[in-house]
């Protein structure tokens, strides 16, 4: 408990700097977004409405300290500004309607592409010298594959020569947003090539990692003492080495779901897929600095809770964690 507690207090620190970093870089970066937007609204939106807009965006004269306060209390209220690119619609709005598609695309695929790779990633320890040795040259190839250069070739061939699967969008357009079977058909349809890209692009990492790291704690004595006491096969594998050999994978794979709130940027931007990575790929693209602000500390949230949940779940899987604790 002393540990995870210690954990939380770190943790509570380094998402305190996150949000204090969040609002420092706007104000320190040169620009004035209300110049921007002033100037981008073609004459919708007179010069005398600054000041108003100003304080929409939270830009004032007001000291920093006074500004980092009401910085805080909009936090305390779900409160991100006003986007520059959609005014005046709320950031908080954006985000939340890009959000459940990135956590359902992105979230799901990693969780299906981790437990597939590190399931075979034992196994094919287990069976080390036989013909599942022969696996490995390929899995380090499809692990070389540049992520970005797999998503085009599986659109080219699976969307575009065979038409198998649709190559842009989340669902039909022709369709109306709703919970029937029909829409949910589409949006499974839709995102089946971008799941697929993503399992593919990231099973291979997780099956060598996992392979290699229980290849290793095979060796140990531990193992090899249990093995002489006669304990069955299936309580050495995955009691001794797989608990063993999976907690440097429960890191990554933290840094993965935390990643999940971010999106896998380039899948959506290839698909078209409306999720935070192709939300925030148009943000950089309009300058739209609020929008990004929103993002990135979303994003950064995300990544920190994700790494406590892994700290946490340390504590279960590794006995000498609660020793030290």
């Amino acid at each position: 408990m002393r540990y995870l507690l210690k954990k939380l207090g770190l943790y509570a620190f380094i998402a305190w700097a996150a949000l204090t970093l969040n609002f420092l870089i706007p104000r320190l970066m040169p620009g004035d977004p209300v110049r921007v937007l002033i100037a981008g609204s073609e004459g919708q939106i007179e010069p005398e409405a600054a000041e108003a807009i100003a304080a929409q965006f939270g830009i004032s004269d007001d000291p920093l300290i006074i500004q980092y306060g009401r910085y805080l209390a909009d936090l305390a209220h779900f409160d991100l500004g006003v986007s520059l690119s959609n005014y005046p619609v709320p950031v908080i709005d954006i985000i939340s309607g890009a959000m459940p598609w990135t956590v359902i695309l992105v979230g799901v695929s990693t969780v299906v592409s981790f437990v597939l790779g590190t399931s075979l990633g034992v196994l094919l320890a287990w069976r080390r010298g036989t013909w599942s040795d022969h696996v490995l040259p390929a899995l380090t190839f499809l692990n070389a594959i540049p992520y970005f250069w797999m998503a085009l070739i599986l659109v080219l061939i699976l969307a575009v020569t065979f038409g198998w699967f649709p190559y842009a969008g989340a669902y039909d357009r022709t369709m109306f947003p709703e919970l029937s079977p029909s829409f949910i058909g589409s949006v499974t349809f839709h995102a089946a090539l971008p799941a697929l890209t993503i399992v593919i692009g990231s099973f291979a990492g997780w099956v060598l990692q996992m392979r290699n790291m229980t290849v290793t704690i095979l060796g140990e004595d531990y193992v090899s003492m249990a093995e002489a006491k006669g304990l069955p096969n299936r309580m050495v594998l995955f009691g001794y080495a797989a608990r063993n050999a999976i907690l440097p994978s429960i890191t990554g794979f933290a840094l993965a779901l935390g990643a999940v709130v971010g999106g896998s940027m380039l899948t959506e931007v290839i698909f078209n897929y409306p999720g935070l990575g192709y939300t925030l790929f148009q943000a950089v693209s309009a300058q739209d600095f609020p929008l990004m602000q929103g993002l990135f500390l979303v994003i950064s949230l995300a990544v920190i809770v994700a790494n406590l949940i892994a700290d946490a779940a340390y504590v279960f899987l590794d006995p000498r964690t609660r020793q030290g604790a």
